[in-house]
This record gives C-alpha cells, structure tokens and sequence, in this order.
C-alpha cells in the first residue's frame, strides 16, 4: 500500500519553504533514481554483473585493471547522456529563481555524481562524491573536460603524462575537502534544510544533517520510505522528489 503525505505535512512543508530565507538541499541517490539511473548497486547489471564493487569503485581495484574501471565509468557517463531531469529537479530550480529575484538563496548539495540539477538550471554547492563527467589525473591538479569520459580509450593527462581517472569518490578514499567545507558552510547556514531520496546510511555524508539539526534548523525530509535521518526531520514526505517536491515549492 502506497503511503502518501498528509495535506497538513504538504501544506506545512510549502510554509517552511516559503518562509526561508536560505533553503539548502541534501540530494542522494533516490532523486537521480527517479530520472532512470540506477543507484550504485543497481548499476551492476548486464556487462558489469559478474564484478564486485571492489573491482570497480576502490583505488585498488583502479590500480588491478585501471582499464576495466574506465570502461565502466565510460559507460555511467554514456548512459547519464540518455536521461533527463525530473520534476524534482525542476521545481528546485524554479524555487532558486524565485528565491534570488527576491534576494534569498537556495543551495543544494548533492551525493550524486551526474549533472542533472545543473541541466535543470540549478548551481550546486558541492558534489561530495565528485562527478562522472570530466576525470581528473591521477598525480597533478589537472582536470578534463566533460567530454573526455566518454573517451573510448583511457586519456593521459596533458600536464605530466599520467593516467586520468574517473573523478568520483571511490571506497575507502576521503571527500575532497573544498566540496566537505562548501557542503558543511551550506547547510550550517541554512534556514530550511531539504533532504531528498537517502538512505543516510553513507558516511561521513550522511553526518552533515546533524549540523543543522544541532543549529534547531527545521528539516524537510522527502523519501518513500523512512531513512536513518527521518527521526531529525520536522515534517517527513512519504513520496518521490518528483511527486512531492512540485507540490511544495
């Protein structure tokens, strides 16, 4: 039985929103989810079905067979060409539009590693777990274009000849640290935090909540089901980024 959100929780969420002065929005995997990418594990399918996640998202499996670990993140980016934003996505660019011309703000900072709230419109604050489109060298500050991960053959670096790799957060390696303090400064100085689609079971991403609910920030959670980070929530959604979130912005 689907559980839907009272009309009090929609109507109390919409007064939160449209009281705020800076509304932050802590995007995971849920909200790319609706838009047909798969989450991680759901993404072993197919050609990548018999791999472990080991062999394909740690620095160790990259250093066994760098080439295998390319081609699978070649084809994350080829696949994230044929998906589009969701409603989820636009109505929290909408509500950045809205929000500026009245000189408030909206922030987002996301676990996601595609591009969809920037084709929406938006600018993010933080891609905590990095992007699938434009790797990085492995040695030097040195990053790709867009287009060079989806190089059929992996690239090397411009700069000092080394390989370039995916710039996403593998298992086991720590969150850049200008994404950790951008993401940490957004949601410390929020007046209104937005949580949508996580588990809030990966950390240390799944910590950053605690900031604004140590600050009495009211939180908004949208999830189908409840999350390690319902119980911090001030109104929790039972439903879908692209089913609640039109309804509230």
């Amino acid at each position: 039985m689907t559980v839907r959100p009272s009309r009090a929780d929609v109507a109390r969420a919409a007064e939160l929103i449209r009281d705020a002065e800076h509304v932050c929005f802590f995007s995971g995997a849920g909200m790319s989810a609706e838009s047909g990418i798969p989450t991680f594990r759901d993404g072993l399918t197919g050609l990548w079905e018999n791999y472990r996640p080991e062999d394909l998202a740690t620095p160790e499996g990259w250093h066994r067979d760098p080439d295998l670990v390319w081609g699978w993140y070649r084809d994350r980016a080829t696949r994230l060409r044929t998906v589009q934003p969701n409603a989820g996505h636009q109505a929290i660019a909408e509500l950045g539009r809205r929000m500026r011309a009245d000189g408030r703000r909206v922030s987002i900072v996301t676990q996601n590693v595609d591009d969809l709230h920037e084709r929406a419109g938006s600018m993010v604050d933080a891609h905590l777990h990095g992007s699938l489109l434009g790797p990085r060298c492995e040695f030097c500050p040195y990053r790709g274009e867009p287009d060079l991960s989806l190089a059929a053959v992996r690239p090397s670096c411009p700069k000092c000849s080394s390989s370039l790799r995916p710039n996403v957060v593998w298992f086991g390696e720590v969150l850049p640290e200008n994404e950790w303090t951008a993401a940490s400064a957004a949601i410390e100085g929020c007046s209104l935090l937005v949580i949508i689609g996580t588990s809030g079971v990966v950390h240390p991403a799944a910590g950053l909540p605690m900031l604004a609910a140590e600050a009495g920030t009211p939180i908004v959670e949208v999830n189908p089901v409840r999350s390690a980070l319902t119980d911090l929530a001030t109104v929790h959604l039972p439903s879908t980024a692209a089913a609640a979130l039109p309804d509230i912005i």
